[in-house]
């Protein structure tokens, strides 16, 4: 596959005859399952296994939008190498947590989740997700969705409880918005399905705008 290239308008003798394949370029169940609440169900899951450690002062934004976009390279890679069979679009995302310019990290143990809701209490934050679109055609689309949300203050008890679920384990900032952190937030401003992983309404127009049919 040719490097991918900024999607230029498509003229309708390049329409595809049959419908692409979707690829989904993550292991993350819950992008899965947000799919297909929307009506998608993908082809093929294609988990793309990158290095996801952040440039020395790379900004939130770009650290999400770069590991989108070599999500779905890498993953289109692998779909090269193992059933290349055109058409198809590779769907790659991540989100990303932060408070100002620092990034937090996907928790890994609970002490992880520990120390994500003490910085995160009592505070605003952002969730970013970056999804990348790439085509055999070599065609790539992007979009980048942020959503505040402000958390209430927590007491050691509500974050060790919180801890004790493991549920933030595995979860950018340590906490998933769609379990009993939806206790711990305030307010949020922007995307629900963002914060859960995958913003649908963009993820939806982007797919579409790639020749994907979509009936809502």
């Amino acid at each position: 596959m040719t490097s991918p290239r900024a999607a230029s308008p498509i003229g309708s003798n390049s329409i595809p005859s049959a419908r692409p394949r979707l690829i989904l370029a993550s292991a993350s169940p819950r992008r899965a399952e947000l799919l297909r609440r929307a009506g998608i169900e993908p082809d093929l899951i294609l988990p793309a296994d990158i290095d996801e450690t952040p440039r020395k002062g790379e900004l939130p934004r770009n650290y999400a939008c770069r590991m989108a976009r070599e999500k779905a390279i890498k993953a289109a890679a692998l779909l090269e190498d193992r059933d290349p069979h055109p058409p198809w679009i590779v769907l790659a995302a991540d989100t990303v947590v932060s408070c100002g310019r620092r990034i937090l990290p996907k928790a890994d143990t609970a002490e992880d989740v520990r120390e994500c809701l003490r910085l995160l209490s009592g505070r605003r934050h952002q969730v970013m997700t970056a999804v990348a679109a790439l085509t055999d055609q070599s065609i790539l689309r992007e979009r980048l969705v942020r959503t505040r949300v402000a958390m209430k203050r927590f007491t050691e008890t509500e974050i060790a409880a919180y801890c004790d679920t493991r549920e933030g384990e595995g979860k950018a900032g340590g906490y998933a918005i769609q379990g009993r952190a939806a206790a711990l937030a305030v307010s949020m401003s922007g995307s629900y399905t963002n914060v859960v992983g995958l913003p649908l309404a963009e993820t939806i127009a982007l797919l579409r705008g790639l020749h994907f049919p979509y009936v809502g």
